[in-house]
């Protein structure tokens, strides 16, 4: 029995690591005992990637989609994947938003573990996608493109002297507020009446980044308190009490009331207003607004490319420092055409946006996968990965869009064009068998349809998701729980067709294989497997050990 030390490891984005230990047992053979539970009719088949001819399809595979968490368990959805598929894919968590925190540290504990074992039992991961628009290290790509510190000084955008006015011009809310003349034997001052609201200033325009000082000075006849508002924002205590703050004013003698602020998020008014004073008029001399400007500003163009551009590499180098070659086939760029958008030739353009950060707004829409190829094979080959065996793949939902397909082999053209690395394409399938049979006939067609112009293309073809729902007559699913085994047989019959399709017009040298979706049933019954106490096979099982070896 072999023994496999599982080395957890953190690879930071200075290239530094942490490891830790700890250890488990498998068997040598990796065989399922059970796998996993054999009831008639089907407790003679073998497993199921055993039924390929490899001699007559070298390049085609049999590949299973799981959760990389469950797979490091080793338990039976483990061995039920090592026992029956060549490959294993783990989609999202292998990607760099599941990988990468907001820091730019790397956590690379679960992909290490899962290589160690993989190796060990001579088993292959399909590479999650590279790059691609949704779960993305966008914590850390929004941390890197932040705006750049910079050094501001203080504004003074607005000052008010009551001493030297004669009347008051301003705004109250309530109350009549008068400029009281030679209120202390000297000078005048505005006298704001008790429950009055007044803006003791305003008239300034509004920064709704900046951070603002308001000073003024102010004398009552017995103590009191007022609270404040600025910019349609009312001065709190804090942010958990959420009380209004009260700045007290005492008797006797002019105090200095400094308030600290930040404009309401829409406000387009700069003003100060006090009230509260429900004892005493309050009595105002001087009132001076100091801004400091937003001590930011956004990256340049140039700057964020910059940026951006060591994200990309600092994320490749840290994937395929972990790989050391082992895994050979990737997804280079996931789900990149937008269909709805269309170039003036007629294609679809590919995502951009004005909010996300998407790589290829950075790197530009033609250089996106030349740029992205050249950046992860350098790195496959930097950690001892064979250049002759990599492969990289496009993945793309929804070519059954006859003019999404065309728009993808456009942009393959263009990418090609320019040098990139691009070996195949993988398809994401969404299938549906239905009881209608004019419908079905049509899915039949449409699946054809793609396979064709698939196999056009000239490169090597994957499909993915292969998992297929059921539909009655009426175009109401029928879940697992209530399917019945002459629907499970139509369905099973189904899953054949697809398989012998793709074996009979994928040119043999060009099938890269098909990869399971779910092995067992979800709430839909698209598995080879039911659970219910343990996994039990079903038709589909069946089904795909005869399409497989060519019954």
């Amino acid at each position: 029995m072999k023994k496999i030390y599982r080395n957890s490891l953190l690879l930071l984005a200075t290239g530094a690591f942490v490891a830790s230990c700890a250890n488990y047992d498998i068997t040598d053979d990796f065989t399922a005992q059970p796998d996993p539970t054999y009831q008639e009719p089907y407790k003679d088949y073998a497993p199921v990637k055993t039924y390929i001819d490899r001699s007559k399809y070298v390049n085609m595979s049999l590949g299973a989609t799981l959760d990389v968490k469950k797979f490091n368990n080793q338990e039976l959805e483990h061995a039920v994947a090592v026992t029956n598929f060549d490959n294993y894919a783990f989609g999202k968590t292998l990607m760099s938003g599941n990988i990468v925190n907001e820091k730019g540290i790397m956590n690379f504990l679960d992909m290490k573990d899962l290589l160690d074992h993989v190796e060990e039992i001579g088993g292959e991961v399909f590479g999650s996608p590279i790059v691609a628009n949704a779960n993305q290290a966008d914590g850390w790509l929004s941390t890197l493109t932040a705006p750049i510190e910079i050094s501001v000084e203080p504004v003074e955008d607005k000052s008010v002297d009551y001493t030297t006015m004669e009347e008051f011009t301003g705004t109250a809310k309530s109350g009549k507020p008068v400029i009281v003349k030679n209120y202390d034997g000297n000078q005048n001052a505005l006298k704001c009446p008790v429950r009055s609201k007044v803006n003791i200033v305003e008239g300034f325009d509004i920064d709704p980044l900046g951070d603002y000082t308001i000073t003024f000075y102010a004398q009552v006849e017995k103590d009191e308190s007022v609270i404040c508002t600025f910019a349609d924002s009312t001065i709190l205590e804090n942010d958990k009490a959420k009380s209004k703050k009260k700045y007290p004013i005492k008797p006797g003698k002019w105090t200095k009331v400094t308030v600290e602020a930040k404009p309401a998020k829409n406000a387009t008014a700069g003003y100060l207003m006090i009230e509260g004073n429900f004892n005493s008029p309050v009595y105002i001399q001087k009132v001076t607004v100091v801004r400091t400007p937003d001590n930011h500003r956004p990256q340049t163009a140039q700057e964020k490319s910059d940026t951006l551009n060591y994200a990309l590499n600092a994320w490749c180098d840290g994937l395929m420092k972990i790989n050391e070659g082992r895994i050979k086939s990737f997804d280079l760029i996931e789900e990149a055409i937008d269909t709805k958008k269309t170039l003036e030739n007629g294609y679809f353009d590919l995502k951009h946006s004005d909010t996300d950060i998407y790589w290829q707004d950075i790197l530009g829409s033609e250089n996106y996968a030349p740029t992205v190829s050249k950046i992860a094979a350098d790195a496959f080959q930097k950690y001892g990965g064979d250049a002759s065996k990599l492969k990289f793949f496009i993945s793309e939902a929804g070519l059954e869009n006859q003019k999404k397909f065309e728009s993808l082999k456009y942009w393959i053209n263009i990418w090609d064009g320019k040098g990139a690395k691009i070996d195949g394409i993988n398809a994401k399938l969404s299938l549906t068998y239905s009881e209608n049979a004019d419908k079905q006939a049509e899915n039949e067609a449409s699946l054809n349809t793609l396979l064709d112009n698939l196999a056009s293309t000239g490169k090597l073809i994957r499909i993915s998701n292969f998992d297929i729902k059921y539909e009655d007559a009426e175009g109401a699913p029928v879940v697992a729980g209530k399917i019945t085994n002459e629907q499970r047989q139509k369905l099973a019959d189904y899953y054949a067709h697809v398989i012998k399709s793709y074996m009979t017009k994928i040119p043999n040298e060009k099938q890269a294989g098909i990869c399971k979706g779910n092995m067992a049933d979800t709430g839909d019954p698209v598995g080879l497997w039911a659970i219910k106490k343990d996994w039990v096979r079903t038709a589909t099982y069946k089904a795909f050990c005869d399409a497989l070896s060519g019954k």
